[in-house]
């Protein structure tokens, strides 16, 4: 035995062992990205079982909802919207500047681009009826001066793939058309629900400069001419004589085109009579076009 070592025997003090620090927490080691990711998965399937009714009962094989576990967790702020300092006005010179076909891939962005550009757009085709009586057209276009409601006002299959094009109409149909006609006259809106149309298009686009309609008559014509009186071109399809006493108030009428009657379509009068009453009304007129009228 060594002298230095200590007597086992006659109790002299042992040496203490060395301290023993505390463990550190180990930092997770899933990355961020696929950490959020498992967090979000599990989030939304807890909102989708939200949805399902509260009678019904849990699967015995189902897992456990541990989304609320990570309910203290803090994700990354949305980035912000550059555009967001940005007035109105000036956003609106920036989409001017666009070729006219980036427009609707644009207005898909978020709702104030949607907006903007639906005060870019001037000229409107509506297919559907309700985006006209419900008020939407207003609201999302607020200078038209061209609107072309005559599609809206026929009732078609619009997933059809069978299309009839006769005299600048074209319209859907399917296999089942009646064999007097590709459509029958129940397709047609009635002309008071035309007219109350074009009660909304004239309250709205007092500035309208063209409209094309099928089925008018003079009550709705005559809201158009009281109201639009810088109106200039008028396509009217379906439409008889007295109809055309409607449009004697559009002073600066200068286009009218008539389509009286399309053979398997529909088939209406005008006559003489409704070529002499235009005439009387509309002194500006340097333009007229007549299809399918008795007259012509």
């Amino acid at each position: 035995m060594s002298p230095n070592s200590p007597d086992r025997k006659s109790g002299s003090p042992k040496s203490s062992p060395p301290p023993i620090l505390p463990k550190r927490p180990r930092p997770p080691s899933l990355p961020d990205q696929a950490l959020k990711h498992v967090i979000m998965k599990m989030q939304l399937q807890n909102h989708l079982n939200s949805l399902s009714p509260s009678t019904a009962s849990p699967s015995p094989h189902s897992e456990p909802d541990l989304s609320s576990a990570f309910n203290s967790l803090t994700f990354d702020p949305p980035a912000l919207d550059s555009t967001s300092i940005l007035s109105d006005e000036l956003l609106l010179r920036i989409f001017s500047k666009l070729p006219i076909p980036h427009y609707h891939p644009n207005s898909l962005i978020c709702k104030r681009w949607l907006y903007l550009h639906g005060r870019l757009v001037n000229s409107v085709k509506l297919f559907v009826w309700g985006f006209l009586d419900w008020g939407r057209v207003f609201a999302q276009f607020l200078n038209l001066d061209d609107v072309d409601i005559v599609h809206a006002c026929i009732r078609s299959p619009r997933n059809s793939g069978i299309l009839v094009t006769r005299k600048a109409l074209t319209v859907h149909i399917d296999s089942l058309f009646s064999p007097n006609g590709f459509i029958e006259e129940s397709d047609m809106l009635k002309n008071s629900v035309v007219d109350h149309g074009l009660r909304l298009i004239a309250q709205s686009y007092l500035n309208l400069q063209r409209i094309a309609v099928i089925g008018a008559s003079e009550n709705g014509l005559v809201r158009i001419a009281e109201e639009c009186q810088i109106l200039q071109e008028l396509e009217l399809h379906c439409c008889g004589d007295l109809a055309l006493k409607g449009i004697n108030g559009c002073r600066n009428l200068q286009i009218v085109k008539l389509i009286g009657s399309v053979d398997g379509f529909y088939r209406a009068v005008i006559s003489d009579i409704g070529l002499t009453i235009l005439a009387q009304g509309c002194r500006k007129l340097v333009k007229l076009e007549l299809r399918g009228c008795e007259g012509s």
